[in-house]
């Protein structure tokens, strides 16, 4: 029987996605992508705020011993630094400026807080996007070509494996991925999401399964590394997008989700679009690694 996410908070979010933890600050973080503002939200004491960001922030780290305000971000344009707190925005290095229809899109730190941030092609056309990696010595790295909507990036709790998923292809996929270097390998498809919908936002639970938000599927489904369907979590709103384990115990799954493209009669049936959902599943999660710089 599948589970039931609920409304954790209201947010009205355009373009929810990014949501991370942060165990040090006691935070969810999320970027509400075309509302152009960041989110936190303090689970235990229930307070959530936002700020105005300066730009598409597409996905985004904490910085490792930095205040709870500063993140490595990347952006439509490409990779910053980011006062949350005062919106100041300070450029590390553009991605794709030759391609102006690309944007950065999904995107998680690997175990070893470097920043994998892929790109999607904004008119749904070319693959002609690309999978980056931010260094801590602030050099990027092209990691994976041919890309048409990168989503889905996280990684093992060992940190050998990476799993993405491009939402064009429609499939789950792993890499072999070198802790030492960050370079990827053996590039290999696990499953493909059912219809409704298509692979967007992952994270990693305990046991090692890959939780994805299904977009256009009002569900987020939990994948074995082998590639079967074992749990679905139904929410209550057809674009989730983006989903991480959250709280002092890391035993909420928390879900964005977005309203963009919708219409007022599609909004009218689903009136808790763009809200942050929660649910508690029988295991708990892993944190992100802060990006080491």
């Amino acid at each position: 029987m599948p589970s039931f996410a609920e409304t954790a908070v209201d947010c009205g979010n355009l373009h929810g996605e990014g949501v991370f933890w942060s165990a040090r600050h006691g935070l969810l973080y999320w970027t509400d992508i075309f509302g152009q503002r960041v989110w936190t939200y303090d689970p235990v004491n229930r307070v959530a705020r936002s700020f105005a960001t300066p730009g598409k922030l597409c996905c985004f780290a904490i910085r490792k011993d930095r205040p709870w305000n500063e993140v490595v971000a990347a952006f439509a344009e490409g990779f910053a630094f980011l006062d949350i707190s005062t919106g100041e925005r300070r450029e590390i290095a553009a991605v794709e400026a030759h391609m102006p229809h690309t944007r950065l899109n999904d995107g998680r730190t690997d175990r070893q807080g470097r920043l994998v941030a892929g790109g999607m092609d904004e008119s749904g056309k070319s693959r002609e996007a690309s999978v980056y990696r931010l260094d801590p010595d602030l050099s990027v790295t092209k990691l994976v070509g041919d890309v048409g909507c990168a989503n889905g990036t996280c990684f093992s709790a060992d940190g050998r494996t990476m799993w993405y998923a491009d939402s064009f292809r429609g499939e789950i996929e792993r890499f072999d991925y070198d802790p030492a270097t960050g370079n990827v390998s053996n590039r290999r498809a696990i499953g493909r999401t059912p219809a409704p919908g298509v692979p967007d936002g992952s994270c990693i639970d305990a046991e090692g399964h890959v939780w994805n938000a299904v977009w256009e599927g009002a569900r987020v489904e939990r994948w074995s590394p082998d590639g079967k369907i074992t749990e679905v979590i139904e929410v209550p709103v057809r674009k989730p997008t983006c989903v991480a384990f959250g709280g002092p115990k890391l035993d909420t799954l928390f879900i964005t989700s977005s309203r963009l493209g919708e219409s007022v009669e599609a909004l009218a049936s689903q009136p808790f679009a763009g809200h942050l959902f929660a649910v508690k599943p029988r295991m708990g999660g892993l944190a992100d690694a802060e990006f080491a710089a």
